[in-house]
């Protein structure tokens, strides 16, 4: 550990007076406040200076300070605000450097890879920066962006990683909601999404598993990847002509109808969660973009896919069910899917968990967004998770985040916008085509090919377990006679078992047989 950069750390925390209420909030370390405060008075409220303080010590722990944002059931309401407002910026590193890692990479020169490259980088964050470049596919000029990691990264988030652990273990032990808290396995999630951010090759992959996603282009475009020019440090994709999607006044100017985007935005983000359990998770304005030119002018455009949430089958199935029951304000198939899922210790009174659903959520039906603080509905939704020892989900953290920066994009957008009306339709079909007879004949299709492998097993399978019943080993005759009963209706389904197999296979195999 780094014993200057714990004295920073220890210095920043004074200066911000953040030792008011870490000192505060312990018990056994409430006597070291007058010592350490010396009768400071602070004018600006706690969270604003906890996120001055983690601005000031880097970018590190600014990315820990958004991770944490998205962690309202452990942090209080007013801080979690506050750290949402931490913005990622960090001068960028001199192009002289660019050079020399994708001369490393590439193992020639920059001019022997590149029809040109811009040296100045367009954009500029703390694990990497991007520049504009052309390159040559089959003959023909394209323009490209190129994603570029920051050099020497590795040791600084290896020793600040080793901190917040150090530190997220004196929550624990000193701290009454310490062990509540889960610091340490905070420190954890960020410290797996960092080294995520950190393989370009991961992102790339993540960016073109969305692209396949919406291959039709119809309500977004992904950029294309060119492997040829990714590795670990470096990430090549198509350059796409876009604006952030908060640049409204540019927007108009172009004719792009807004009120539409936030509609389609609401259909997007349910389409990738439900539909492919596959999301982009990091959709602040930089990031979401529109493209003003081509013949996708309007649509959706997304960048950057260093973090991404998945969802099971499982996960996909509750939130479905879940979700349709707050539209239908079914508030008590939302406490049994609740129970159901596991979500909840199962000796949980289900009145009592609908009760408790329902004086959170029936305030804000029918209202547009900007009647609608979800930073409010979520504080309370925890509140009621914490009364009936809700499991908090780490698959679902992500999705948390994702949820509050939509909000934050529709209220921007259209705060007209409602968000129920709009997302019910969406999910009725979803659900009908998952539980209905499409979503029966999808499942058939893709157990087709594995149920044509064991068909032709079927009838030696069959033979063998006829075979046992007729010749089954020495037994009590009171045994013998419940064995013959029992192999009766044994053989009988599975015989019935053996001609539904064939049909079924028949059916689908057949015409392509024939053509």
């Amino acid at each position: 550990m780094n014993i200057v950069r714990l004295f920073k750390i220890a210095s920043v925390v004074l200066r911000h007076g953040i030792d008011e209420y870490l000192i505060n909030a312990s018990a056994r370390l409430r006597w070291l406040h007058p010592i350490l405060s010396k009768g400071n008075r602070y004018a600006a409220p706690r969270g604003e200076r906890l996120r001055l303080a983690l601005e000031s010590l880097g970018p590190i722990f600014v990315k820990f300070g958004q991770v944490l944002s998205t962690r309202r059931d452990l942090i209080p309401p007013d801080i979690a605000d506050e750290l949402a407002l931490l913005q990622d910026r960090v001068p960028p590193f001199p192009s002289s450097q660019v050079r020399t890692m994708l001369e490393a990479a590439y193992g020639k020169g920059l001019q022997d890879v590149f029809v040109s490259f811009e040296e100045d980088p367009v954009a500029s964050a703390s694990v990497a920066q991007v520049h504009f470049a052309q390159i040559m596919v089959n003959g023909v000029c394209k323009n490209v962006a190129v994603k570029v990691l920051r050099p020497g990264l590795l040791p600084i988030i290896e020793n600040d990683i080793g901190l917040l652990y150090t530190l997220g273990g004196f929550v624990e032990r000193f701290f009454v909601d310490g062990r509540r808290l889960k610091p340490r396995e905070v420190v954890g999630e960020f410290d797996k999404h960092l080294h995520d951010e950190l393989d370009l090759m991961r992102e790339a992959a993540n960016c073109a598993q969305l692209g396949r996603s919406f291959a039709d282009k119809k309500l977004l475009l992904v950029p294309d990847v060119y492997w040829d020019y990714c590795n670990q440090s470096a990430m090549v994709m198509e350059r796409m002509d876009c604006v952030p999607v908060s640049a409204f006044d540019r927007l108009r100017a172009e004719g792009i109808d807004i009120k539409k985007l936030s509609r389609e935005g609401v259909e997007i983000f349910f389409t990738q969660v439900f539909r492919d359990g596959f999301f982009h998770a990091d959709m602040h304005p930089g990031n979401v973009q529109v493209a003003i030119s081509g013949p996708h002018k309007g649509t959706y455009v997304s960048l950057d896919f260093g973090i991404v949430g998945t969802l099971s089958e499982i996960d996909k199935h509750y939130l479905a069910q879940n979700f349709l029951a707050f539209f239908n304000r079914d508030y008590k198939r939302v406490a049994q899917a609740h129970i159901e899922s596991g979500w909840v210790p199962a000796n949980t009174r289900e009145d009592e968990l609908e009760s408790a659903v329902r004086s959170v959520c029936e305030p804000i039906f029918g209202r547009p967004l900007k009647d609608i603080s979800f930073g409010l509905v979520l504080m309370r939704l925890f509140q009621v998770s914490r009364r009936f020892n809700v499991e908090i989900q780490p698959q679902l953290v992500l999705l948390q985040k994702t949820l509050l920066n939509i909000e934050g994009l529709g209220r921007q957008m259209n705060d007209e916008l409602d968000l129920w009306e709009t997302a019910k339709p969406f999910l009725e079909r979803w659900m009908n085509e998952q539980v209905g007879w499409r979503g029966w004949l999808e499942s058939f299709k893709q157990e087709a090919p594995q149920w044509a492998k064991i068909a032709p097993q079927v009838p030696r399978l069959l033979h063998a377990a006829l075979n046992a019943q007729a010749h089954p080993p020495a037994a009590p005759v009171r045994r013998a006679r419940a064995a013959d009963a029992s192999g009766f209706y044994t053989n009988f389904w599975l015989a019935i078992i053996a001609l539904l197999l064939f049909a079924l296979v028949l059916t689908l195999w057949m015409p392509m047989l024939l053509e």
